[in-house]
């Protein structure tokens, strides 16, 4: 079982930066994949950026050139930078770790990202 915390999020204004943060705990060796996926207000869940064990990342459309994500295996934990925010990245950002077949093995509880002026 794997246990994800969550921390950063909160407001930003239009052009602004913010970054999360998500430390696993638990079996962390069956990671093999982290990420986030965001949900906007009435839309649907996407994937916002993902990283490997090996460092292989993939990134939304709309976030691409904005975003990155990165994962430091010593620490267990991802980051994921947020840079020229928009207001339509408001959503509420979700953690999660993915196994060997893909599969989800956790979420996190989830954090708001605001960007308005």
């Amino acid at each position: 079982q794997v246990e994800l915390v969550e921390s950063g999020g909160g407001l930003a204004q239009p052009g602004g930066s913010l970054r999360l943060s998500c430390t696993a705990s638990g079996n962390i060796a069956s990671i093999v994949a982290m990420g986030w996926d965001r949900q906007a207000p009435e839309k649907q869940r996407e994937l916002a950026a993902r990283i490997t064990t090996s460092g292989s990342t993939n990134y939304a459309d709309s976030v691409q050139g904005r975003f990155a994500i990165s994962r430091d295996n010593a620490k267990n934990t991802m980051y994921l930078q947020m840079d020229s925010l928009k207001p339509e990245d408001t959503a509420v950002y979700f953690c999660f770790v993915s196994g060997r077949f893909g599969q989800v093995l956790a979420w996190g509880p989830g954090t708001q990202v605001t960007v308005s002026s």
